[in-house]
């Protein structure tokens, strides 16, 4: 518990204290944002806001968690976390580029979008790949699993019993969930303190999750013998770096909730969906996602829509633009408006999440 409160509040105050600094960098570099040509007028005034914040939380997030556990003992650093700091940085790092390219020629528009895919591929098979290695020497569990979970590992869509095909879907699998949660950040980040206030409320799932799993694992001896137990590789340990990262957010949205003063652009985006969909794989809850992920799915699904509109009816639009919140901005509502309520269906969709997870284990 030591470990876990020390990590969320270190990385708080790194964030808290570091972005001004950070704004007063980037802002001497020339790395500001770039604005769509495309996109709402009223986005003008925000043209050169400094961007790339993600860099910031990104960094308190990893103090937080090693100093996390030097303040705690007892909990030793684990693979699964490091796995997640892995696709934290990793997907941080194309992001990273993206946002580098942008500022560099000063265009809305960085690496193209099978240039960002190989990038995010390229780190989530990795993660895929030593995910299933580092198994426990006492239990044998892996940080991830070959079935497919919901809040558990689903027996019958257990992949490994298709040999060598098996292992090649479960890294296709992990890929798509990486790749997708990734880009839903991304997407829902076009509004101040959007994607960050959300983020936090879908990690603060996680934090219950790894917490109560811990609680429960089969190799626990004050789990509850009326219910079945939890085969989790780290539980305790994912709910720490997830701590870590959640905290680092919330001193870092200090300066990005509305009027922005810096945003945490694609390096913090993408690097935010990589350590979701990390999160949700090791803690074996990767469907569950889809819905304490439920805003990032319900944005992005609002430019699927609207784009196959557009092809199907040669023209024709559903909404007035998309991503979804771009739509209430052109009906005339408040970007802090929207972002609060937006935040509010975010709790919403993390509390249904939680209730399923927690109803779940009532009735094994």
């Amino acid at each position: 518990m030591i470990a876990l409160l020390s990590a969320g509040a270190v990385g708080l105050l790194f964030s808290l204290l570091v972005t001004p600094v950070a704004m007063r960098l980037y802002a001497r570099w020339g790395w500001g944002q770039p604005i769509r040509v495309d996109g709402p007028t009223t986005h003008e005034v925000k043209r050169g806001t400094p961007t790339m914040g993600g860099l910031v939380f990104i960094t308190g997030s990893l103090v937080g968690y090693f100093i996390g556990h030097l303040v705690g003992p007892g909990v030793p650093i684990s693979p699964s976390a490091l796995l997640v700091i892995l696709m934290l940085v990793g997907h941080g790092i194309v992001g990273f580029l993206d946002d580098f390219t942008k500022t560099r020629l000063q265009r809305s528009l960085g690496l193209t979008g099978w240039q960002k895919i190989a990038g995010q591929v390229t780190v989530s098979t990795l993660f895929a790949i030593l995910a299933l290695q580092f198994a426990d020497p006492l239990t044998g569990l892996t940080p991830a699993s070959t079935a497919i979970s919901f809040t558990r590992d689903i027996p019958w869509l257990n992949l490994a019993g298709l040999g060598l095909v098996g292992v090649v879907l479960v890294l296709i699998w992990i890929n798509l969930l990486a790749v997708a949660t990734s880009n839903g950040v991304n997407v829902t980040d076009g509004q101040d303190g959007l994607a960050t206030g959300s983020t936090i409320l879908a990690l603060s799932a996680f934090i219950f999750i790894g917490f109560f799993q811990s609680s429960q694992a089969c190799q626990s001896a004050t789990r509850s013998l009326e219910h079945a137990c939890f085969q989790v590789r780290d539980p305790l340990d994912l709910a720490i770096v997830a701590t870590a990262l959640s905290g680092s957010l919330i001193g870092f949205l200090w300066w990005n909730a509305p009027p922005a003063k810096i945003i945490m652009g694609d390096t913090g985006a993408l690097g935010l969906g990589g350590a979701l969909a990390a999160l949700a794989v090791l803690s074996r809850t990767e469907l569950l996602l889809i819905i304490i992920g439920g805003l990032f799915c319900v944005i992005t699904g609002s430019v699927i829509v609207q784009r196959a509109y557009f092809k199907l009816t040669k023209g024709k639009r559903i909404f007035l633009m998309s991503p979804l919140h771009h739509h209430f901005e052109l009906k005339g509502w408040a970007e802090v408006t929207i972002t609060i309520r937006f935040w509010i269906i975010a709790g919403v969709f993390m509390i249904i999440g939680v209730g399923i997870f927690y109803v779940s284990w009532l009735g094994t």
